[in-house]
């Protein structure tokens, strides 16, 4: 006879079973920051898979061969993320002085009301671009030692294209490798966990890719007929932004409202404001209920902390992994739950 009383034991139960997760995941986070050249690639090839596999399953349904099919999928990634880039970078090339030296006259003028605080703004603005370039470069120091960062986004991307090209190909068999390696007679509730981590990876990427077009389109619109400076440029941010929930969309708004303060005056970035606002409404009632419903949905508080600790623990590229990846965990979860309520 135990010396214990039941509530106590069941407690203890509980204390021993979040202990052995948070274990579990300390050293899968910790290899993964070890081993981050190789692990980066794989977790970017997921995304660009899930992104990519409605038109991949689409191609097969046209009876193209898997390898064609794969193939003509990643060369479709290639252009059009391409073509993207170059838009984006051009126009960032192009409205980025113009954009910084907004800010500094935004700085310049809130200095006059705000004192220390406005003197602070001042020269964070006058010294943006080390900034950037300083914090780019300590994110992505640990993925390829020895070369620059340009060399290691291209090596990285090529890399997870490859992947891409085999994740798509070989789905069917990672799948059934998968259930060759589940315990006992759980490869089904392995095979179910698995299709539902991926289907919410798949929806928020294919959601937020949508939810971010939509937005700066909205907005740089909106930008142009109030005559902003580098509204094209803003706008860019913006779709980058956006795969950065709740924090990109913060900080791309405000700077777009600080540029439209410094060129046009407090009226327009008053009008400015009202468009962002107004963007920001339409996401959140409109496109993220219809766009991402059956995307796994998570606290706002959630999100940010997630955000948070993916920074801490990859810089931005850990941003931009934490939110999809803790998605396909709360899918697992979901996945779990449903089956243990089924069962009970």
């Amino acid at each position: 006879m135990t010396l214990l009383p039941e509530p106590v034991r069941r407690l203890a139960a509980w204390c021993a079973v979040v202990l052995l997760v948070v274990g579990v995941a300390a050293v899968g986070v910790w290899l993964c920051v070890t081993f981050q050249t190789a692990v980066t690639p794989v977790l970017l090839a997921l995304l660009g898979t899930a992104l990519l596999g409605p038109l991949y399953r689409r191609l097969l349904r046209m009876r193209v061969q898997r390898s064609l099919a794969a193939g003509l999928t990643c060369a479709a990634v290639v252009a059009v993320v391409g073509g993207v880039t170059y838009i984006v970078a051009k126009a960032l090339i192009d409205t980025g002085d113009q954009i910084i030296a907004s800010l500094r006259t935004a700085a310049t003028d809130l200095a006059k009301y705000f004192g220390a605080a406005g003197t602070s703004l001042d020269d964070l603005a006058s010294n943006a671009k080390e900034l950037l370039g300083k914090f780019g470069g300590t994110a992505a120091s640990g993925v390829l030692s020895g070369l620059s960062v340009v060399g290691e986004v291209i090596a990285m991307a090529v890399l997870a294209l490859l992947l891409v090209f085999f994740f798509l190909r070989d789905s069917g068999k990672a799948m059934a490798s998968l259930r060759s390696l589940a315990p006992g007679d759980s490869a089904d509730v392995v095979e179910a966990m698995a299709h539902r981590a991926f289907g919410a990876i798949e929806g928020f990427m294919r959601g937020t890719t949508i939810i971010a077009f939509i937005d700066a389109l909205c907005i740089t619109v909106g930008l142009l007929i109030l005559d902003v400076p580098g509204a094209v440029g803003l706008g860019a941010l913006v779709f980058v932004g956006a795969y950065i929930p709740y924090l990109g969309a913060f900080l791309s708004g405000a700077i777009a409202v600080l540029v439209a303060l410094a060129d046009r005056g407090f009226v327009i970035a008053l009008w400015a404001l009202g468009v962002v606002l107004a963007v920001q409404v339409l996401e959140g009632h409109v496109l993220q209920p219809v766009i991402q419903s059956r995307t796994v949905q998570m606290h706002p508080a959630v999100v940010m902390l997630t955000i948070t600790a993916g920074a801490s623990v990859a810089g931005i590229i850990g941003m931009l992994l934490a939110v999809p990846l803790t998605a396909a965990a709360f899918g697992i979860v979901a996945e779990l739950r449903s089956r243990y309520s089924a069962t009970a």
